[in-house]
């Protein structure tokens, strides 16, 4: 079986705690095993021995030694994008493939650099919010003729919870988004994008709001209420991903993403006006 490595900021936090099982689950998860673990800096939950105890995973002292006995490697942090450069360097020099997870990166600088490291080292490398691989989204993703996407969804902030909204608005209508604007009011935020032909979206958000997608493709309204199945097909394309060395998405979305992400979190103090990306 191959070896699997975490990277993680602190190791006792949601996506951490869940993957393990999902990996085991997973389409190709008698094929690799979560082996090995490292975190940067303890949190107020478990520390990294008490975890791997409960996982069944080796606790190892470095960055670098993970890197060196797994086949391929996840770099967590999900709430912390801030850290994910940093975190990555060395798995990007790797050419092991790397799970970098959401938000990849705080800007489109980070992200562009990130992919730049990877492809001088020859490092696969994949990011995605689980929401992308949304079963209601399979038979649309990346598929030409959508021209308009609305989605809602909550979370503890548009800062950290708009990727997952901005990652099923890329998968349906891919990149060239040129300005956004923010024009949300009290604890709903409301961001529109326009691209540079007839395409736009909008997405909405508010804590306590269900994931949701409403698309016109071909001149027809497709309405999903629900967004279901997402994490365990996360953690198959992922598998997937590392045995083949192959991401299923195009770096252009994920560095566009990142865009958008840093771009409207920066427009959330200059309401009601255009920001071009």
């Amino acid at each position: 079986m191959k070896k699997l490595g975490f990277i993680d900021l602190f190791i006792d936090e949601w996506h951490a705690n869940n993957y393990p099982a999902w990996i085991k689950a997973a389409r190709r998860g008698k094929e690799f095993e979560l082996a090995y673990a490292w975190e940067k800096a303890p949190g107020n939950g478990r520390p990294l021995k008490k975890w791997c105890e409960g996982f069944g995973v080796t606790p190892l002292q470095s960055l670098e030694a993970v890197v060196e006995k797994s086949d391929a490697v996840f770099v967590l942090a999900p709430s912390n994008p801030e850290v994910h450069r940093e975190l990555a360097e060395i798995p990007l020099q790797s050419g092991k493939p790397v799970f970098v997870d959401k938000p990849f990166a705080p800007s489109k600088t980070d992200a562009q650099a990130m992919f730049e490291l990877a492809a001088r080292h020859g490092t696969p490398l994949m990011s995605s919010s689980a929401l992308r691989f949304s079963t209601e989204l399979d038979a649309w993703r990346n598929k030409p003729g959508t021209t308009y996407v609305e989605t809602t969804g909550g979370g503890s902030s548009f800062w950290e919870y708009s990727i997952h909204q901005l990652e099923m608005i890329t998968a349906l209508l891919g990149v060239g988004a040129t300005r956004i604007m923010q024009c949300g009011s009290g604890v709903t935020e409301h961001m529109l994008i326009q691209y540079a032909d007839d395409r736009r979206a909008a997405l909405t958000y508010t804590a306590n709001a269900p994931f949701t997608t409403r698309f016109v493709h071909k001149g027809k309204m497709i309405a999903n209420p629900d967004c279901s199945g997402y994490f365990p097909a996360l953690l198959s394309e992922i598998l997937d991903f590392f045995a083949t060395g192959q991401s299923p998405i195009d770096a252009a979305q994920t560095i566009e993403i990142a865009a958008l992400v840093e771009a409207g979190i920066k427009a959330l103090d200059e309401k009601n006006v255009w920001h071009n990306l």
